[in-house]
């Protein structure tokens, strides 16, 4: 496979993953109605491009996949990402505590916060976490703080990543299972199986709970600081703004997990144990819109694959099973569950809901 190491003018497609944060910009600035300016941009806007570029056939426009782009300003998009959340949070914040701020202001405004938390915090986190050197896996760390989500990293690459498209998988979605109730579920489960990985990574090198290599303890100290720091400088109402951001960054990523992997099971063996992870235990979106404003996280299949391929060398696989519609639009049909179900359950293979039955 060859390698190129030039910058290609179209590589600064990817450029449109600011658009989420620049909205949120416009919306905090402007206030009134305008603080819902990136829901709208999320829910409507996106979505209705996403209509407009696959009517045209753009969806169907490939890049050259037997290149492995390596450039230093794709993992600099990815490290901008913090500045931008940390500022976008902190000019919200402002916003609500030191400006005559309604109460639909409020809740535009944290809304607001928790998808760019998610989409330029959560989601590029993922990326960054999945990295092999050490630098780029803090940045990720880093960029969940905000959101209180810490624990991913142990569950999502010691738990996801082993357990995808089971039943043990706390963010497999099963078959007809309400979003809403996942969105219950999912969470609970997940920092429950931190926990049981970080005890069985402790008992495998002898350590204690309060052992320094207890990573889920740091991750609770310093998001307990973090807690504390906004109550000192900012008072309860930040606290009360910063928290109820977090819980809407968490919600949406949750949303994502929810269509990525929803009602795929993996097959045991005759042997007790499930098949390998293959392409067809994730769900893949194409739709060229979802895919540039979230860094190619909708080539999911290829990321089960091998994790640390970086976002911009992420192809899709025919064999995968494709969401009708981009992410935006997937999680806006997710929202209705009979409509959800009514679209995407007759794509599900008929095996695999027979397994989810049992």
């Amino acid at each position: 496979m060859s390698i190129t190491k030039t910058f290609r003018l179209s590589d600064l497609k990817y450029l449109m993953a600011y658009s989420i944060p620049l909205t949120a910009l416009i919306g905090i600035s402007l206030k009134g109605m305008w603080v819902f300016i990136t829901p709208f941009y999320i829910f409507v806007i996106l979505p209705l491009l996403e209509l407009v570029s696959a009517r045209l056939g753009y969806d169907t426009i490939e890049e050259d996949e037997t290149k492995n782009l390596v450039h230093w300003i794709f993992d600099l998009m990815l490290y901008l990402n913090l500045p931008i959340i940390l500022g976008i949070l902190y000019y919200s914040l402002s916003t609500v505590l030191y400006t005559n701020c309604t109460t639909v202001e409020f809740i535009g405004l944290f809304l607001t916060t928790g998808i760019v938390l998610s989409s330029n915090g959560i989601n590029v986190a993922h990326e960054l976490c999945h990295r092999e050197n050490s630098f780029e896996k803090s940045l990720g760390k880093l960029m969940l703080l905000p959101s209180l989500f810490m624990h991913f990293y142990i569950e999502h690459n010691f738990g996801h990543h082993l357990n995808v498209a089971t039943k043990e998988d706390p963010v497999t979605a099963k078959c007809n299972q309400p979003l809403y109730l996942f969105w219950i579920t999912s969470p609970i489960r997940e920092i429950i199986s931190a926990i049981n990985i970080q005890k069985d990574i402790l008992n495998r090198s002898k350590s204690t709970f309060f052992s320094f290599k207890n990573d889920l303890l740091w991750y609770f100290i310093f998001q307990l600081s973090y807690m504390i720091l906004l109550t000192t400088y900012f008072g309860t109402n930040g606290l009360i703004f910063c928290l109820l951001s977090a819980i809407g960054s968490i919600l949406l990523f949750e949303s994502v997990n929810y269509i990525e992997h929803y009602g795929l099971l993996r097959e045991k063996t005759s042997s007790g144990r499930y098949e390998r992870v293959r392409s067809i235990h994730s769900w893949n979106s194409d739709h060229v819109i979802g895919r540039i404003v979230l860094y190619e996280l909708t080539r999911h299949s290829d990321h089960h694959y091998k994790s640390t391929k970086k976002y911009q060398n992420l192809i899709s696989f025919d064999e995968a099973p494709q969401l009708p519609y981009g992410y935006p639009t997937s999680i806006l049909l997710a929202m209705v569950p009979w409509l959800w179900f009514k679209i995407v359950n007759p794509r599900i293979p008929k095996s695999m809901i027979m397994q989810s039955n049992n």
